[in-house]
């Protein structure tokens, strides 16, 4: 956007606001997709996903009387707004011409956090079973308050998505002073915190001395280009020493911090 402009509350004077353009949404639920999902589709955390838990109605077999799936359907719809009233953004799929396994593969490809699935026998017990999309879990719970446990699981499910998620991405991350570790470290799609000056002709020289050879990447599928600075973190790693050199070993300025490094994919 242009000439947006605002007045100084002390001066009077017009002045410009400042702005910036990150390009995040888009490239924060590309990232989200392609760290949780796996082979059956999306595995979306429960905060961000439009439909927290899907209720699907099982058991229905051409031998089941009218009152028993009317009280399913009853049973299914109460379920569904103790949820709603809860604050859970829940759905129930009662769609007659589709079977519950299709059913249990189409909310799974989007990723929905919870599904319930609630049959005549369940109702029976007085109980429904949950699972998990993360982990493909099946948990079964009591009727009464289960609204409360579903709520728990949820905050669960986003708990450990978090948590793998963290420990994958510390799990890749390394730090190293020693340049002769910089190459082997990207080619084993590390991403590399070192001590770095902060000069944009030194990061120009990382990135030219640390790609690869183009026939060697070819060989192995793997990507060739060089490492560049992706953020400077704000809690640093360690403090830079007196004695402390630039990660590149023709550099003989003194470091001003850990900078994060890694190969774009």
């Amino acid at each position: 956007m242009f000439e947006i402009i605002y007045e100084d509350p002390e001066t009077q004077e017009k002045k410009y606001v400042y702005q910036n353009s990150w390009g995040i949404t888009t490239r924060t639920i590309g990232v989200m997709i392609m760290i949780h999902a796996d082979n059956q589709g999306l595995v979306l955390p429960p905060r961000v996903a439009s439909i927290q838990i899907v209720i699907v109605p099982c058991g229905i077999t051409a031998n089941l009387t009218d009152d028993a799936r009317n009280n399913l359907q009853v049973s299914c719809s109460q379920l569904e707004e103790e949820m709603k009233n809860a604050g859970i953004k829940v759905k129930g799929d009662y769609r007659s011409n589709y079977s519950p396994g299709w059913k249990f593969n189409h909310w799974e490809l989007k990723g929905v956090p919870i599904r319930v699935e609630l049959g005549p026998k369940d109702i029976e017990k007085k109980q429904i079973v949950a699972v998990r999309r993360d982990s493909g879990e099946k948990i079964t719970l009591p009727r009464n308050g289960v609204v409360n446990k579903l709520g728990e699981l949820l905050d669960d499910i986003q708990n450990s998505l978090y948590r793998k998620a963290y420990e994958d991405l510390e799990g890749h991350k390394i730090l190293l002073t020693d340049w002769s570790q910089f190459g082997p470290n990207l080619d084993n799609k590390k991403i590399i915190l070192a001590p770095f000056c902060g000069d944009e002709e030194c990061e120009d020289k990382i990135k030219a001395d640390s790609a690869r050879d183009d026939t060697e990447a070819a060989e192995q599928g793997a990507p060739s280009m060089g490492a560049k600075s992706l953020c400077i973190p704000l809690e640093q790693p360690a403090p830079i020493k007196e004695n402390d050199k630039c990660i590149h070993p023709e550099c003989k300025r003194r470091p001003q911090f850990y900078t994060l490094f890694g190969r774009s994919y």
